[in-house]
């Protein structure tokens, strides 16, 4: 008999799912995952008496689950009232939206848009519909008027220079800012948003999008992310709507919208080689001559594992998750 805990722990989950095994070899009893349980374990005559239960085979439902017990547990032993976090319209935001309301209820979730003028419009009317499909609390704050007294004071120092991405991590930076002033003043924890492909990459800004007390997909790649939306669309466990998350919103190409016309693809490779080259880098702990053997442009591959080491400094200041 195996006994498994279950509950989250800071920046481990523990899945439960305990099971019994008879002389053989074959599981005899499963428990639920995710779930505590209690359960009687019965022989006759020497002999395990089969309990029908099996785990299911999915790995979009248990990362969810995952996702939902990390975000419940962190916020509940450490006794925060609620959290908030920032919505931009974007998959990441709105899967980390759907996960923080199957874990606390819409009552303890608050969704806000700081929108500059390089946010698209649909991007708005994504993050008001997602919203009001998952029931919570949403305001609109721009940060136009601040980040133009930014560029005013700033304008002495920054004469003659071009505009790069200094501007554009202002705007992130706005953005953390007025988060963790609600949070003080609230008592709510904020939720970070970025992804397991973007903190390893360092596509993240120290101060701006990593503000935050809890970062929910800090684990999960980027195409897992897009995964397991389309399951939880799908799927609603905790009593949440079905289609929680706006089509559009999972299907429109990624953008920061910091810069006009902006994709992540302009900076990154595409995710599907990224994430299968930080796979490898990471979870293998693979060469770059194996991965460039898989069939990857060798000058990507060596890009990629720079910037995995190089943004080491910023992963040292991200939240737990």
């Amino acid at each position: 008999a195996y006994v498994n805990r279950v509950g989250g722990q800071d920046e481990l989950v523990f899945d439960g799912a305990s099971f019994a095994v008879d002389a053989g070899g074959e599981v005899v009893q499963q428990l639920p995952a995710w779930h505590e349980a209690v359960a009687l374990l019965t022989f006759e005559e020497g002999r395990v008496k089969p309990v029908r239960g099996a785990l299911s085979t999915r790995l979009e439902e248990h990362v969810y689950a995952a996702l939902v017990m990390g975000v419940r547990d962190y916020v509940g032993k450490n006794r925060f009232p609620g959290v908030l976090l920032g919505l931009s319209g974007g998959v990441d935001s709105a899967l980390t939206l759907a996960v923080a309301v199957d874990a606390l209820g819409p009552d303890r979730v608050r969704a806000l848009m700081l929108p500059s003028q390089y946010n698209a419009a649909i991007s708005l009317d994504d993050a008001r519909e997602m919203a009001a499909i998952v029931g919570v609390r949403y305001d609109e704050i721009p940060i136009e008027p601040v980040f133009d007294a930014f560029l005013a004071t700033l304008a002495p120092e920054f004469r003659d220079l071009p505009q790069d991405t200094t501007e554009e991590n202002i705007q992130a930076r706005i953005r953390g800012t007025l988060l963790m002033a609600l949070s003080n003043k609230y008592g709510s924890i904020v939720l970070t948003t970025g992804n397991k492909s973007e903190m390893a990459v360092g596509y993240a800004t120290l101060y701006g999008d990593m503000c935050g007390g809890y970062n929910v997909l800090k684990d999960i790649y980027k195409t897992a992310v897009y995964e397991v939306c389309e399951w939880r669309n799908a799927n609603a466990p905790y009593g949440g709507p079905l289609n929680a998350i706006p089509e559009r919103i999972i299907t429109k190409a990624p953008s920061a919208e910091l810069r006009p016309d902006q994709k992540d693809q302009d900076s990154l490779p595409p995710y599907e080689d990224l994430d299968a080259i930080l796979h490898g880098l990471v979870e293998e702990e693979a060469t770059l001559d194996e991965i460039v053997a898989r069939g990857y442009d060798a000058a990507t591959v060596e890009r990629v594992q720079r910037l995995l080491y190089s943004s080491e400094y910023k992963r040292r200041q991200a939240a737990p998750g």
